[in-house]
């Protein structure tokens, strides 16, 4: 098995972004690359896992875990994050900032952040796509 070998940059000539829960630049040498579509706030069997951007953010962070668990990674592994957060709840985004901070507390993913005008279900507040590199 191959070292995975990942870098977060946080230059000091950028926002420091790691107060919102992500690096600006992530270095990464590894073996194989995962690209996990984006996932929802709903649990295996579809079902929504609450009415909020704060529950549906982490059901959809389980769901990136979970996924790299059957690959045999680990959210440490993550190193793109794609978020879009639906126009209805623009003014909730403090909640995923908490759920990133709190996933990923040291060197976190590169993110970009979108803001949509919503999802394929009008249930749906937010969808994170993901990238990893795993030995």
């Amino acid at each position: 098995m191959h070292e995975v070998r990942r870098e977060s940059r946080n230059p000091p000539y950028l926002p420091d972004t790691l107060v919102d829960g992500h690096s600006q630049a992530v270095l990464v040498q590894g073996d194989s690359r995962v690209l996990i579509s984006g996932q929802v706030g709903v649990d295996a069997e579809g079902r929504l896992a609450g009415p909020d951007l704060a529950e549906q953010t982490e059901a959809a962070l389980d769901n990136i875990e979970r996924l790299l668990s059957s690959l045999g990674g680990d959210l440490l592994r993550v190193v793109m994050l794609r978020i879009y957060v639906a126009e209805f709840a623009r003014y909730e985004q403090q909640a995923v900032v908490e759920a990133l901070r709190q996933r990923f507390p040291v060197a976190p993913p590169a993110a970009t952040w979108l803001i949509v005008f919503g999802l394929s279900d009008p249930e749906w507040l937010i969808a994170i796509e993901a990238e990893a590199v795993l030995p």
